[in-house]
This record gives C-alpha cells, sequence and structure tokens, in this order.
C-alpha cells in the first residue's frame, strides 16, 4: 500500500508523534510510507529520514499561502498514493479538493478534538471548520482518536457512517519508568528532594486552560511550602507574556518554571509526582496524560473529552474551570505516602500498557486502512 501521511508540521506535539509513529510503524512492515507537511524543519524530520522514509515540505510561507497547494498537486502526481491520511483542519479540507484530480486516491481524515471552543480563537478558525464540516462527506474514512470527539464531531453534522474512533498509542518502551532520569532532571532544576513538583505538559493555548492551572498553584503554594510548579510548551508570545504576567500577579514567582518543547520530555515525566491536564476543552485522546501514566506517574486531569475515560481509577478528575477542585486533588495525591502513589503509578501504567499500546493503534489503523484500497 502507498500512503502518504498529510500534516501541518513535524514540530513537537501529540498529533505529529502519533503521525511519526504510525509512520515509522507501517514503515517497519514493508509499507511505501511517505509524509508531507506545510511547514520545513520540525522536531521529528531526521527520525523519520534516519530509517528511509521520504518527508516532503509544501514550503508554506504563512496561512494565507495558497500557491503552495499547486505545490501538493505536483508532489501527488508524482507519487500517485492509494491513499493521503490528513490530520486536523487545512490539511483534511485540502485532501478533499485534490479528490476532482486524483479520483482514485481515498481520502482519510484525523479529528483529534472534542468540544472546541472556537469563541476562543479568530474568525478564520470559525470557517474553516464549517467548511470542513461541509466537506466531511467527501472523506472516505474518518479516524477519530476519542469517543468524545465522535459525539461532537456527529453532533455537528460529521456523517457518523464513515467514522471510527481509534485510541491514540502510546509507546511503553520509550515511556516508562525511569526515576535516575527524572532525579537527574530535577537537580538541573535545583528541585530538591523533599519538594514536590507538579507539571502541565502541552502548548501554551486557550484550550490547556493555564489560567486556571496558575490559580489552582497560588492556592496550593499558599498552603504548602514544598511544592513547585512547571509548565511545560509553547505557544504565541502575546499569549505567554499574558500568562507571565498572572503568575507574577498570583504570587508564584519562582515557584513556577516554564521550558519550553524538549526531547526530554520522559525525563520530565519521570520527575513529576503528579501530572495535570486543566483542559478547559477541545481534548481529545490526550497524548500527554497517557504518556505520564506510562511512565508511572498518576495523573489530575479535568473531565473535558476521553481524560476521565483514560484515567479511570488510576488518579483524580475534576471538572473544568475549577481551581479549588484542582486544587483540591493535587491534595489528596501528595498527601498519599510514597509507597502509595506508587502502587498507583504502576495501575496507571498497567492500563496503558494492557489497552493503548503502540501495536494496538498500529494494527487498529492498519485494519481500517487495507479496506480502502
Amino acid at each position: 500500500m502507498s500512503l502518504v501521511f498529510l500534516i501541518r508540521s513535524l514540530n513537537y506535539g501529540g498529533t505529529e508523534r502519533q503521525v511519526v509513529a504510525l509512520a515509522r510503524r507501517l514503515h517497519g512492515k514493508g509499507e511505501s510510507v511517505a509524509v508531507v507537511t506545510f511547514y520545513p524543519g520540525g522536531f521529528f524530520r531526521k527520525d523519520l529520514e534516519a530509517i528511509g522514509i521520504a518527508v516532503y515540505t509544501l514550503e508554506k510561507r504563512s496561512r494565507w499561502d495558497v500557491f503552495s497547494f499547486f505545490r501538493l498537486i505536483r508532489l501527488m502526481r508524482r507519487l500517485q498514493p492509494a491513499i493521503v491520511h490528513s490530520y486536523l483542519g487545512v490539511p483534511n479540507i485540502w485532501t478533499i479538493l485534490l479528490k476532482p484530480m486524483f479520483p482514485g486516491i481515498r481520502i482519510v481524515w484525523g479529528v483529534r478534538v472534542s468540544n472546541m471552543d472556537l469563541n476562543q480563537y479568530g474568525w478564520l478558525d470559525r470557517v474553516l471548520y464549517r467548511v470542513e464540516r461541509a466537506l466531511s462527506r467527501f472523506a472516505d474514512l474518518i479516524i477519530v482518536n476519542s469517543y468524545s470527539g465522535l459525539d461532537h464531531a456527529v453532533g455537528h453534522g460529521f456523517p457518523r457512517k464513515k467514522m471510527r474512533v481509534i485510541p491514540n498509542g502510546i509507546d511503553t518502551d520509550q515511556f516508562r519508568p525511569d526515576p535516575e532520569s527524572g532525579k537527574q532532571f530535577r537537580k538541573g532544576w535545583s528541585i530538591g528532594e523533599k519538594e514536590h513538583l507538579i507539571g502541565l505538559v502541552g502548548r501554551l493555548d486557550p484550550m490547556k486552560d493555564h489560567p486556571t492551572f496558575l490559580r489552582a498553584a497560588a492556592m496550593l503554594a499558599r498552603a504548602r511550602q514544598d511544592v513547585r510548579f512547571l509548565c511545560v510548551g509553547e505557544g504565541p508570545e502575546p499569549y505567554i507574556s499574558r500568562l507571565l504576567q498572572m503568575s507574577d500577579e498570583f504570587g508564584l514567582g519562582e515557584r513556577v518554571e516554564w521550558l519550553s518543547a524538549t526531547n526530554d520530555i520522559v525525563a520530565i515525566y519521570n520527575a513529576l509526582d503528579v501530572v495535570t491536564s486543566s483542559s478547559a476543552f477541545g481534548e481529545g485522546f490526550s497524548n500527554v496524560i497517557g504518556e505520564a501514566m506510562a511512565c508511572g506517574i498518576s495523573c489530575v486531569v479535568t473531565d473535558v473529552g476521553d481524560s476521565k475515560w483514560l484515567v479511570n481509577e488510576t488518579g483524580w478528575v475534576v471538572p473544568p474551570g475549577d481551581p479549588a477542585s484542582l486544587c483540591a486533588a493535587w491534595q489528596k495525591m501528595l498527601e498519599m505516602d510514597a509507597e502509595a502513589r506508587i502502587a498507583l503509578g504502576k495501575r496507571a501504567r498497567d492500563r496503558i500498557v494492557q489497552h493503548f499500546g503502540l501495536d494496538r493503534l498500529v494494527a487498529e489503523t492498519w485494519d481500517a486502512l487495507k479496506f480502502l484500497k
């Protein structure tokens, strides 16, 4: 099978990690796989090219660069894939625009969000969602990574008969308990052995609701002197400035560390006592929650998307936008003795290994794609 993945970029992120994992595994099965990105470079590009997977870029200069679509047409004429599997928004729309010129290509969409609040974003994002919704009936298959995402999409007019839920897969060989790497990370950031570290890993975006995280952090910081906080991710400069100002206003100061996206993510998970998802909307299946659980770290999450189902009985679930509940859940986690917290973390890893491993993702995706040939 000749398969092309179409994605915005190969920068560090959950969707990008899933594409890379699928491409690597399918390439290992002997399938012809290529990855096409809107924008050049990217954190994961070298990983794909190192094992012989071709990566092409459309050299998109901005979101308004429509000429890059014509570069995509030329590339499809050259590659002649059997299937094009796109991910999110504009890539999904572009694959449908290819259909009149390439009627033999099967189009697979990837939908990875649930109850998005598009009022938090610009007018163009709202228009693009309406276009995506209108064109969804022309896709041959729509793979959704969460049951909440399926319900949301169907409720907004996506064709149920073309949709299939395939939850994300976590590489449990890469994401695993590694206390030594965690200790080294803490040492590098001067975090004491008796200090507790609570982290939020995810892009700096309204969807992730960092303000609620910071409000909860301020509450806990006033109650305990042995807690510090870590935010890992990147975002637009104006939003970053707003969050930094908010952190100062809450009196958090040096109690919060801000770190850009990094390839040292396994060490970061292992350095944390608690991993949190404070998302207010939009989550489908959170890679961060699954990865942290695979590292044996229990999570405190908001009840958004499939997070409650993913965590199950291995962590705490609180309402979104409720800093007091988030703070209280952190307190409960930190009040557990070390042995009990380790046991809970082991249950979290066991759940990921048993139900959400990478092999399961690849098998289910392959099963869905092979019937499109």
